[in-house]
């Protein structure tokens, strides 16, 4: 039998990291395994896994069978050599953080990356004397001025949460390396299916993993991956720290990745005609999509992404007054924190990206009150489209 050295990503989605771990009792579907440790009869054997010498699990605090296959399937996805999982997003966000940094150092990133966190930047690592340089997040020579100042970790967010602003991951990686800088990329919004950053010279990605990879808005976690020695970093830090992903979870993650391609293909074409239709509506004042020629970074866009995604962002003219209106209007969408699921989600940054933020911080940060987040869903484009006009027909 010939082997298919290099499967698409549809099929990655489905059979990727489960050949290992879907043989109990020869059923076809990766188990639940809930047990919290795991049994050995010979100590010699016991102590070899413990220790990592030989393959196995001691404690799902650390490493579980069904965790680990779902670490297994981003990791392919990804192209990357390893992958560790956490119980949420910013649980991953705040371990990559925590592992790398100490007092003394400095990190660079963008000014209006997701809320929690731009929190972490402002508040927390400055409270650990870690020194903190956030750039206007277009700005590449800004950028680029603060990696040459000093950086021990270049963190970046491309598309942006809420503003869908694009980063140059190639140009800025390449000047990071520079340093020796390490590249952390969050790859939420655009999932594997639509870019690699690994591919373009960072050193670890990072998913909430409870938006795109489930999809479907029923499990909380968070994953990172990596070259085997940096993730091995991470993974002991979690390990101490406790933020372990549930088996539960792990689970409903596998199965949600199982359709992630045709998700995210379809959540790709529907974003991309309503922003096309939001552009030309009088009562809409600026869409925030990277398929639109008229996005600032769409050359950008087209340069490293495969798809642009399911999320954008527009303002509305009338500001929080007309999106109190708006919101309550939409039929085939919820009102929700969340993105990246099956269904329609929106929201004001004030409510959901950016709800730890006062106004004149997300102001500060470029993003006005008018602004509503609209992640895509995979319902019918046509339902979608006059759900929103009836809705923006509801301000005056």
């Amino acid at each position: 039998m010939t082997e298919i050295k290099s499967p698409g990503k549809s099929t990655l989605c489905i059979w990727g990291g489960e050949q290992e771990y879907a043989l109990y009792e020869r059923s076809t579907q990766v188990p639940v395994v809930h047990s919290v440790s795991f049994t050995y009869d010979d100590l010699d054997t016991w102590q070899d896994v413990a220790l990592e010498k030989e393959p196995g699990h001691i404690y799902s605090r650390n490493t579980n069978p069904t965790v680990r296959a779902f670490e297994d399937k981003v990791k392919v996805l990804e192209g990357a050599e390893a992958a560790t999982s956490f119980a949420s997003g910013m649980a991953a966000i705040s371990n990559v953080l925590g592992t790398f940094l100490k007092s003394g150092d400095r990190v660079v990133s963008i000014k209006d990356s997701y809320g929690g966190t731009n929190r972490i930047f402002n508040e927390h690592l400055p409270a650990l004397s870690i020194q903190v340089a956030l750039c206007e997040t277009l700005d590449h020579e800004e950028i680029e001025t603060e990696i040459q100042k000093g950086c021990k970790v270049l963190y970046l967010e491309t598309p942006t949460n809420p503003t869908i602003k694009i980063i140059d991951i190639q140009r800025l990686a390449s000047k990071a390396k520079e340093v020796g800088a390490i590249v952390v990329v969050d790859n939420t919004f655009a999932t594997p299916i639509n870019q690699n950053p690994l591919e373009l010279g960072a050193d670890i990605v990072l998913h909430s993993a409870s938006k795109y990879l489930g999809g479907h808005a029923d499990a909380l976690g968070g994953v990172i991956c990596g070259s085997k020695s940096l993730v091995k970093q991470v993974y002991q830090y979690r390990e101490i720290d406790g933020a372990a992903m549930s088996p539960m979870d792990a689970y409903s993650f596998i199965r949600g990745m199982k359709t992630l391609k045709l998700r995210v293909e379809r959540q790709n074409d529907n974003a991309m005609q309503i922003a096309t239709w939001l552009e030309n509506h009088p009562k809409v004042d600026q869409v925030n999509y990277p398929g639109l020629v008229s996005h600032p970074n769409h050359d950008i866009a087209k340069k490293q992404m495969r798809g642009f995604g399911g999320m954008l962002s527009f303002s509305i003219n009338g500001g929080f007054d007309a999106i109190k209106k708006f919101l309550p209007a939409l039929q085939f969408a919820h009102r929700a924190a969340n993105l990246g699921c099956v269904e329609t989600v929106v929201g004001p940054p004030a409510t959901t990206s950016h709800v730890e933020c006062s106004a004149e911080e997300r102001t500060a940060a470029g993003i006005p009150e008018s602004l509503v987040r609209y992640s895509a869903g995979i319902e019918d484009l046509e339902d979608l489209i006059a759900d929103l006009e009836n809705a923006l027909s509801h301000i005056s």
